[in-house]
């Protein structure tokens, strides 16, 4: 099972449930998280159950953004408008950094989205189960 996340922005939401819709069969079985609004639309348009965080302007990206740095999440599909500025830039930036550092693969269009859930129905990140057996303790040992 991993933890998979989505984010999508405004008018990037009827793109990300419609996704979701045609691979809900793969995202079931997987811990899913969200931004509020989002989530609260997957939910409403599948059988799907999401833990969901504030909206990415309010915190939302940023709490995800933890889950990332502790290493507890193993991809996110965010959809981002790339043609409207965001207020929370700072925040998205961020999010995508720690990505990055952590090597948690992101999708940030729909080709990448569907390239990753092409993947994880192939099985191809029973890697991440090495990754979670190493994971760092509380006290940060391995």
């Amino acid at each position: 099972m991993l933890n998979i996340a989505f984010i999508a922005h405004d008018r990037k939401k009827d793109e990300m449930v419609n996704f979701v819709i045609a691979y809900e069969h793969v995202f079931k079985g997987h811990k899913l998280y969200s931004t509020g609004t989002t989530g609260l639309r997957i939910m409403e348009s599948t059988s799907l159950q999401i833990t969901r965080f504030m909206s990415g302007p309010l915190g939302g990206d940023q709490q995800i953004g933890a889950l990332v740095a502790e290493n507890n999440m193993d991809f996110i599909i965010f959809l981002r408008d790339p043609l409207m500025a965001q207020p929370h830039e700072p925040d998205i930036s961020a999010l995508l950094r720690l990505c990055d550092v952590q090597g948690i693969p992101v999708a940030t269009n729909i080709a990448t989205a569907e390239i990753l859930v092409r993947a994880l129905d192939r099985g191809d990140f029973r890697w991440r189960d090495l990754v979670d057996k190493y994971k760092p303790g509380v006290d940060g040992d391995k």
